[in-house]
């Protein structure tokens, strides 16, 4: 029996140290907590304001109910830990920074969001509610792609002055990112609604997966996101098909592919300029392939000079303004992100901060384990960030950072829910069977073991 000295993992007892506040231990706090986590994840295609605000409170109704001693053992995973080792590397940084003091401090704060992924981790762990988050956010998702359909016709209907058509809020890179994900994230429930002979539920997921994959492919989409789709297509094939069906898929994908690449001019235009990007010598045209490439090589040269801790946080902004001096056209461009997630952190916080961002993004992946529905959509969310980070610094985009956070913190969290109850009963039967195999038989047990096995030749039958 759990005394009032003792600690306990579960959040809804109290422990000593609250003595008369216990009622900070209350069940409507946890209900609260899932309910601005909800509310984080409906808004996020939406705004940027709105989203921030809900993390705010969830995190003000979570930590009065903390239990501090569990949640210091929780940390200990290596999940939780290297997001705390990241931001505090971040934090040191400044130190050897040459940076001004506005864009050091400044380059901490894209690191500050991966803290909230522990907390996440920590509460989904004892919440039944996770799923109810992932849910909302594919509803909200949904509903943007409805009105991706609707402001495509009629621009008029948007709700922000964006600069692509198709896209009512944000930007077309957003908008593609999670459309992506809610079309994977269905991937798995429509198999195992196929399986199962469910053919209407099959056949609205399907219909969403179709709806999302058309929005990109003929309204708006980031070149980004399409290698995201090649890279989970075959990932979701490798992981939960057979060979059979692996082939089916492939043939399919193609020929849908051969079709989209004759009728969508759009998704034409996207692909061809990529060529037309990478010859371009300024910015008087559009010159997105040719800016990555400059990027990338300043970055490597910048990386050589300071390889091992890096130049220090913020640094980035500063190291190219200086090597723009005397130049022109490309080369004269100035920037503080260098559109690679790796090369972004290696340039601040060279190779160990190299090795701590990729153990952190393997120590998510090796959350998601199970193969069941909600280890699915991590390993998406996973996944889907480093290959975008590729071309882009999406652990540090407002957008997709936040993406990753909540899809690893909830997704993670309902794993390792589910975990905890499969070890759980594993132990359970466990003890059943050694109480089992140390009782004395009874005399119905006797008489059941006695006939599995055959009688001897002096027995009463043959």
């Amino acid at each position: 029996m759990t005394t009032a000295l003792e600690i306990t993992d579960d959040p809804s007892k109290p422990v000593a140290w609250r003595g008369r506040l216990a009622w900070l231990s209350s069940p409507a706090f946890a209900t609260a907590a899932d309910g601005l986590a909800i509310m984080t994840a409906a808004a996020l295609p939406w705004s940027t304001t709105a989203p921030a605000i809900f993390i705010a409170l969830f995190l003000l109704t979570m930590v009065p109910a903390l239990d501090w001693r569990a949640y210091a053992r929780h940390l200990g995973h290596p999940a939780c830990a290297l997001p705390f080792l990241f931001a505090a590397l971040a934090i040191v940084g400044v130190l050897w920074s040459d940076a001004p003091w506005s864009a050091r401090l400044h380059g901490i704060s894209p690191t500050l969001k991966l803290l909230l992924i522990p907390a996440l981790l920590y509460h989904f762990q004892h919440s039944g509610r996770g799923m109810s988050v992932l849910i909302a956010f594919l509803v909200s998702c949904t509903l943007l792609m409805v009105l991706s359909w609707i402001v495509l016709f009629a621009p008029g209907l948007k709700i922000a002055a964006t600069a692509s058509n198709g896209v009512p809020v944000k930007n077309y890179i957003d908008q593609s990112q999670e459309f992506t994900l809610c079309a994977f994230a269905l991937a798995l429930p429509a198999l195992l609604c196929w399986q199962r002979r469910q053919m209407a539920a099959f056949a609205g997921c399907v219909a969403l997966i179709a709806a999302f994959i058309a929005n990109m492919m003929f309204v708006a989409s980031a070149r980004t996101a399409l290698l995201c789709m090649l890279v989970l297509l075959a990932l979701f094939a490798s992981l939960h098909l057979r060979l059979r069906a692996m082939l089916m898929l492939l043939a399919a994908t193609a020929l849908a592919g051969a079709l989209i690449w004759t009728t969508s001019p759009y998704l034409h235009k996207r692909i061809t300029d990529i060529a037309t990007e990478y010859n371009a010598s300024d910015l008087s045209a559009p010159a997105s392939t040719a800016q990555r490439l400059n990027y990338w090589r300043k970055s490597i040269r910048f990386i050589a000079a300071a390889p091992l801790l890096g130049h220090g946080t913020g640094s980035i902004r500063h190291l190219f303004e200086q090597d723009a001096t005397g130049e022109s056209g490309l080369r004269a461009e100035v920037v503080n992100n260098p559109h690679n997630q790796a090369l972004n952190v290696v340039l601040q916080w060279g190779i160990v901060g190299g090795i701590i961002l990729y153990a952190m993004w393997f120590s998510h992946l090796m959350l998601f384990a199970s193969g069941r529905q909600e280890a699915w959509i991590g390993v998406i969310v996973v996944v889907q960030n480093v290959v975008s980070s590729l071309f882009n610094s999406h652990l540090f985009d407002f957008h997709e950072g936040w993406m990753y956070v909540l899809g690893v913190g909830v997704a993670g969290g309902l794993a390792l829910r589910r975990n905890a109850r499969t070890h759980g009963c594993v132990r359970a039967d466990q003890a059943t069977s050694a109480v089992s195999s140390t009782s004395p038989p009874t005399g119905r047990q006797r008489d059941r073991s006695s006939r599995n096995f055959p009688k001897g030749r002096g027995g009463a039958t043959r």
